[in-house]
């Protein structure tokens, strides 16, 4: 047992810094961008008319129940298999393995990358630019937002993908390893595809959507914590006071249970105030505000929200590292 907590936290932290070195390289083979193509021909499948007619509502939420179980089914499965092969031919050939799934399970340093794609084309007053960086990132229409608008978005995303993206799946993948921290990314992925209230995905989404509420529940507040503390550790420009004043009073403020948690917190930790009315596929979806205006949003809280995200991974590293080797030495 003591050998595989060893092992385990060898790998954990290999991935981290790997993560914190590579990101994710375009050309390096990704098990998320499979888990997407896998979810995508499932959907052609499962949502494809019936003698030419349309699906009922119960038939859409049978098969988005069928979906998330074929993906999860075939993605733990997977993962799985892999990693006892490798363990079984060899211990170093199994950390090696699961160092790699772990790199490729966080996404800490490709999240800063492109919100400072962003950053890099609004400081060169290129809006057009800029609007096309941001569309790769986030989920709304980016082609009437003004600079302000383009870099509360990119913030915005840096704040919710800091629990999607890093904590949550480092928590899965500390506590039982790279096989949860795979479903894990596989649930959020389908959340991101198929998980939206439109009449296409209502009801075949339900399931995903659900689900991914459910996994994110404690990481998101796990990560709203976090950044609190990271807020503390950054200095000046940020203020941890008003980041756990408006946490307590915003982290409701939106449609899903989870993502004003880490909204919350970043806007009160730079004093400033994101969210609010978006569109998405041409139609004004109306929001509340989280955080006060203290001073407009620039710019430069990119750059300010990325220093809170490496805080916050870095922090969490550390507390699971710590719990791990608690766990070894008490099995002494």
């Amino acid at each position: 047992m003591r050998e595989i907590i060893l092992y385990h936290m060898l790998g954990f932290f290999a991935g981290f810094v790997l993560d914190l070195v590579l990101g994710d390289p375009y050309w390096l083979p990704h098990p998320v961008r499979a888990i997407g193509n896998l979810i995508a021909k499932l959907e052609a499948v499962l949502l494809k008319k019936k003698d030419g007619a349309d699906r009922t509502q119960d038939e859409e939420r049978k098969a988005g129940r069928i979906l998330v179980i074929t993906v999860l089914t075939l993605t733990g499965g997977i993962s799985f298999l892999m990693l006892w092969m490798a363990y079984t031919l060899h211990p170093v050939l199994g950390i090696v393995i699961e160092s790699i799934m772990s790199y490729q399970i966080l996404a800490t340093k490709c999240l800063k990358q492109e919100s400072m794609k962003v950053y890099a084309r609004l400081k060169e007053q290129d809006l057009p630019g800029a609007r096309k960086a941001v569309s790769m990132i986030v989920g709304r229409d980016t082609n009437a937002l003004d600079e302000t608008g383009v870099a509360k978005a990119a913030i915005e995303t840096v704040a919710e993908n800091l629990s999607d993206g890093v904590i949550a799946p480092m928590l899965y993948l500390a506590a039982f390893g790279p096989v949860l921290g795979l479903l894990y990314k596989a649930v959020n992925t389908m959340d991101s595809m198929v998980g939206y209230k439109n009449e296409k995905y209502l009801h075949f989404g339900q399931a995903a959507a659900k689900l991914d509420d459910g996994v994110n529940y404690i990481p998101a507040r796990i990560s709203a914590v976090l950044m609190i503390a990271s807020a503390f550790l950054a200095g000046k420009d940020f203020d941890e006071k008003r980041a756990l004043m408006i946490y307590r009073r915003d982290r409701y403020e939106h449609a899903s249970p989870n993502s004003a948690q880490t909204e919350a917190a970043l806007a009160g930790a730079l004093g400033i105030r994101i969210a609010g009315d978006a569109s998405y596929f041409g139609e004004i979806v109306k929001k509340p505000y989280i955080g006060d205006e203290v001073r407009a949003v620039e710019y430069e809280d990119i750059v300010r929200a990325n220093k809170l995200l490496y805080l916050s991974a870095a922090l969490c590293e550390c507390i699971c590292l710590l719990i791990m080797s608690g766990i070894y030495f008490f099995l002494l």
